[in-house]
């Protein structure tokens, strides 16, 4: 197949390709417009064959059921992908944090049942960054990063603001995205910036800024629907009935607010969000008796139906900007909309503005970008922005309105003025606009420079494995064609004992291509990583630790961590330490003994099953869901109730698409029986515990005549004829 295939990941959801609802809420605003231009703006490009943009998938009644549509085709090479993770309501970005891991399994299933492999994935937003560095790592592609708005920018503002730090991580997670961030910043091979501004400002506040691989590709603006306000009046220019409709929705529906429409007209458009300061534009208008004789003012935050029915921030935010209107006696002269459709609606309003000779204000201090400000400069629009941030190297390019300071109110209204009372200037300003943002804005541009990182990116990893780098484990995993996992104490060595383990070595190293090779152990990671040292085991693809409460893949020892969020469901271990504290015959090991999903003790020699029974008891009547394992009668592991050998083997099989009939599991001893049990092929070598006999007649588990290792390869010989 000839052209690229990218995967572009912006997981909070509210997605589609048709009206999407932007200003909804906090989390709809121009990232989701962002993404879904990118995406159309990628497929166009004759060298990209395939663009998926995955999200998350949500049924949920108080939205519309077109977002719950698992697949949603663009075009021919453009899709929305949409996975399901941490149920099907919506949620808020700051509470999918802790689903994300089942996101990316998901991908990985669904990479698999397509059978067809990204060249690069691009995260957008913190989330979306987080899932495409794992699949960067699983499958050892090039990883895109793009921020959109950063953790540690958004924590100072709000402490300024007087939130706590605890309040901050209670709503925001901020501290976990900030870490998140500084990782990114670490394990991309590129962090896309939309300006140098956001580089110097916002990316410069992290630690790990200094080894990010900064580069600026600005992004474009929609030129089908953003285009010149004095096209109207060409003669070949047609309207469509829907934007014959929409003009007519947009003026009715600020007209209905102002007593003489007909003067210039200040607009300012935004989701519901105090960083877009639409009080002081109020405060700057309401204070300014000139500016009100001399125009109208519209304010578009986001859209709403109740106010009391939204979220709090949102709630304070348009209240205050109502009651600004009332305090200012702005009745007549401003006009603040409920609702705009940002497909069709939003250019008529820019357009609208242009026609009446208005102007367009954005006063987001900071902004990274402000890709309203090019919207309004298509259409022909004046702007007035702040004195920092993206806007400001956008208006310096293209000379097409003012900056100023935005938090001075007498400073907006004074620009305000200047445009809108120097008919030259504003003309000026205007056809500017139009030229600059046609000639260097453009998706197609962007889409030209975003292709050539790739080319770059791909050819810097060729280089890499070029130079003896081992092939991604993602990569090998998807293509084994079956799975073999085993025990290593008892079952590959005892002791000194290693009967069979050189043949074994030899027969793993010819097969390496074909078999997926796995350890499963009772030992947490420091001890079976010393135990392959001192026996020279087979390097494995997988490793399963601490009695299958771990998983790990190698040579990185990466932890699963789809596998830590499926067992961590209803795990409490400090809960269940503060519980059996006190309990008689048990004694904490040493804390190198314990893991996160592992409490481990040693029992008393009298210990018996009753005292088991004793200890689920206590467990079920204080609500605690937990696993134990008694092992040689002098130690107890209590673990997730999901964990075990065989679950993590389960877990695997459906992880890498591949059946549980097509994994070998070898065991010898009791701890082993529930991962050679089930769909798998289990192989009992030959110098088993007595326990095993109780599965001597159970369909597809093979008993091997020799031991140790050689009863691993006799009962892999039995099994691979029947495959």
């Amino acid at each position: 197949m000839t052209g690229y295939y990218l995967q572009l990941f912006s997981p909070h959801g509210l997605i589609r390709s048709t009206n999407p609802e932007i200003g909804k809420d906090k989390d709809t605003g121009g990232q989701v417009k962002y993404v879904l231009e990118l995406l159309t703006s990628l497929s166009e490009n004759e060298s990209i064959r395939k663009v998926d943009l995955f999200t998350r998938r949500i049924s949920d009644k108080r939205i519309a059921s077109s977002y719950s549509e698992p697949i949603e085709k663009l075009n021919d090479k453009a899709r929305i992908i949409r996975i399901s993770c941490g149920g099907s309501g919506y949620r808020r970005k700051e509470n999918l944090w802790d689903h994300l891991d089942e996101f990316t399994d998901k991908t990985i299933r669904f990479i698999e049942q397509e059978d067809d492999y990204p060249d690069i994935v691009h995260g957008h937003y913190a989330d979306g960054n987080y899932i495409a560095q794992q699949l960067s790592k699983i499958y050892g592609i090039p990883f895109f990063a793009t921020g959109h708005s950063l953790g540690r920018n958004k924590k100072k503002i709000l402490l300024s603001q007087g939130y706590t730090e605890e309040k901050l991580n209670h709503t925001f997670k901020i501290d976990h995205r900030i870490s998140i961030e500084e990782s990114v910043l670490r394990s991309s091979d590129y962090v896309i910036a939309s300006t140098q501004h956001e580089i110097d400002t916002q990316y410069s506040l992290y630690n790990d800024a200094d080894v990010a691989r900064f580069v600026v590709v600005p992004p474009g603006f929609n030129s089908a629907l953003f285009y010149p306000y004095y096209r109207f009046d060409m003669p070949s220019f047609k309207f469509t009935l829907e934007q014959e409709q929409a003009v007519n929705r947009v003026n009715q529906e600020i007209e209905r607010f102002l007593f003489n429409p007909a003067k210039p007209l200040i607009v300012s458009i935004g989701r519901a969000d105090k960083r877009k300061n639409f009080e002081t534009i109020i405060q700057a208008y309401g204070e300014d008796k000139g500016l009100q004789a001399m125009a109208n003012l519209a304010i578009f935050a986001g859209v709403r139906k109740d106010i009391s029915k939204m979220g709090e921030e949102e709630q304070e935010l348009l209240t205050n900007l109502l009651l600004l209107m009332d305090k200012y006696d702005l009745y007549g002269k401003m006009a603040i909309p409920k609702k705009n459709d940002p497909q069709l609606e939003v250019p008529e309003i820019y357009r609208l503005a242009a026609r009446k000779k208005g102007v367009f204000v954005n006063a987001t201090p900071g902004e990274n970008f402000g890709l309203t400000v090019l919207e309004a400069a298509a259409c022909g629009l004046p702007v007035i922005a702040s004195s920092k941030g993206g806007p400001k190297e956008i208006i310096h390019h293209c000379h097409n309105g003012l900056v100023v300071n935005v938090e001075d109110p007498s400073a907006i209204s004074y620009g305000i003025k200047k445009v809108i009372t120097d008919h030259s200037l504003w003309q000026r300003y205007s056809e500017n606009g139009i030229l600059c943002t046609d000639k260097t804005y453009s998706w197609q541009n962007h889409s030209q420079q975003y292709v050539s990182l790739v080319e770059k990116a791909i050819e810097e990893k060729n280089q890499e494995e070029g130079l003896g780098r081992e092939l991604a484990y993602g990569k090998k995993l998807s293509f084994v064609k079956y799975f073999l996992i085993s025990d290593i104490d008892g079952t590959l060595v005892d002791g000194e004992t290693t009967t069979g383990l050189d043949e074994l070595k030899e027969w793993i190293n010819k097969n390496d291509s074909d078999v997926g090779f796995g350890l499963a152990s009772g030992r947490n990671l420091e001890l079976v990583k010393k135990a392959i040292h001192q026996y020279e085991l087979p390097e494995p693809d997988i490793l399963i630790c601490s009695a299958g409460s771990e998983i790990f893949y190698t040579p990185d020892y990466e932890p699963d961590k789809g596998w830590e969020s499926h067992i961590s469901y209803l795990w409490k271990k400090d809960e269940i330490e503060k519980l059996l504290l006190h309990f008689p015959k048990l004694t904490l090991q040493e804390e190198a003994a314990q893991r996160e999903f592992k409490l481990s003790y040693y029992v008393d020699e009298d210990f018996t099953d009753e005292d088991i029974n004793a200890i689920y008891k206590i467990l079920y009547e204080n609500k605690l869901r937990a696993k134990l394992l008694l092992t040689e009668n002098r130690f107890l592991d209590i673990l997730p109730f999901r964990a075990s050998k065989g679950n993590a083997i389960r877990f695997l099989s459906n992880k890498w698409r591949t059946p549980v009939e097509k994994f070998l599991t070898a065991g010898n001893s009791g701890n082993d029986i529930d991962m050679l049990k089930g769909r798998v092929k289990g192989i009992v070598v030959a110098n088993h515990s007595p326990e095993m006999i109780s599965l001597k007649n159970l369909k597809d588990i093979y008993f091997a005549e020799k031991n140790l290792s050689e009863g691993v390869l006799e009962g892999v010989a039995y099994y691979e004829k029947r495959f």
